[in-house]
């Protein structure tokens, strides 16, 4: 069993959790998931590892309330225990050699953003960081993400909160200021990662994804995750999370990721493989 250490509620529908974790913790690098389960009847779900103590054991993971069992996880409390919490899974996010590199993070996937920026940063290279939000009302990890961050910009759509305007937008205006990225690293929606990548293509400015399609064992042997990158099939679970994203089909990811979004809704999501429930 793994108890939760720490609950921190960073929005309406966005928990941090520290989850004692010792194994998991002594091997997790940033971009790297694990797939826990609420109980002996839970689904398995992967969430990334958004941060982790290897001396104290411990493992952060954030997480929006979506579905059934992220709203299960969101009503236990501190001393309370998680049934399974399997990990780390998937290639760690390569970071070594880069001297300047822009992070994107869009909504809850700045939780996911977070860990890269932090080791690129304590590794000595430039970090500009750009956290994009729909409104003020949704802004998470702030002043983490300015502790690990050479420039940090914060925009929201609506523009309650920091600069107004979408992500690709600061991040074309840098490009124009004349910022010469080694890399960008996007991770957030889908149509947000797509149109990241567009705006780098033309500039031949590597930049890398984080993918999060529809995932169930995190061992490659259900192909439930695979993706399209470069006209080949790859599995998220085995060969990611990151991927080139100029060699990404991302409207195929958008579709396959839509396919059970009526089957995800809460009244739906019940475990039938048990009897009585």
């Amino acid at each position: 069993m793994y108890k939760i250490l720490k609950r921190r509620q960073l929005n309406e529908n966005v928990v941090l959790m520290d989850i004692d974790a010792p194994y998991v913790a002594k091997k997790a690098l940033a971009g790297q998931f694990i797939i826990l389960r609420v109980d002996e009847y839970g689904e398995r779900i992967p969430l990334t590892v958004a941060d982790y103590d290897r001396e104290k054991g411990i493992v952060t993971i954030i997480f929006q309330i979506v579905g059934a069992t992220t709203q299960l996880l969101s009503t236990l409390k501190e001393g309370d225990c998680l049934k399974d919490f399997a990990g780390p899974l998937g290639k760690a996010t390569e970071l070594e050699g880069y001297k300047k590199v822009c992070v994107i993070g869009g909504g809850v996937g700045c939780a996911i953003a977070y860990p890269s920026a932090k080791s690129l940063f304590n590794s000595g290279a430039e970090v500009d960081v750009i956290a994009g939000f729909r409104s003020k009302d949704i802004v998470i990890l702030e002043e983490e993400f300015k502790a690990v961050s050479t420039n940090f910009y914060l925009t929201t759509d609506d523009g309650s909160y920091g600069e107004k305007g979408l992500v690709t937008e600061k991040l074309q205006k840098l490009i124009d200021a004349g910022n010469k990225y080694d890399m960008v690293l996007a991770i957030g929606p889908i149509p947000m990662m797509k149109f990241v990548c567009k705006t780098t293509e033309p500039y031949g400015i590597k930049t890398m994804v984080s993918l999060n399609p529809i995932m169930i064992d995190g061992s490659g042997m259900c192909g439930g995750c695979r993706v399209n990158v470069g006209g080949e099939i790859k599995f998220a679970c085995v060969d990611g999370p990151d991927f080139d994203g100029h060699l990404v089909n991302f409207d195929e990811l958008m579709k396959r990721n839509s396919t059970y979004r009526e089957a995800e809704a809460h009244d739906k999501a019940h475990c039938r493989l048990y009897k009585g429930v």
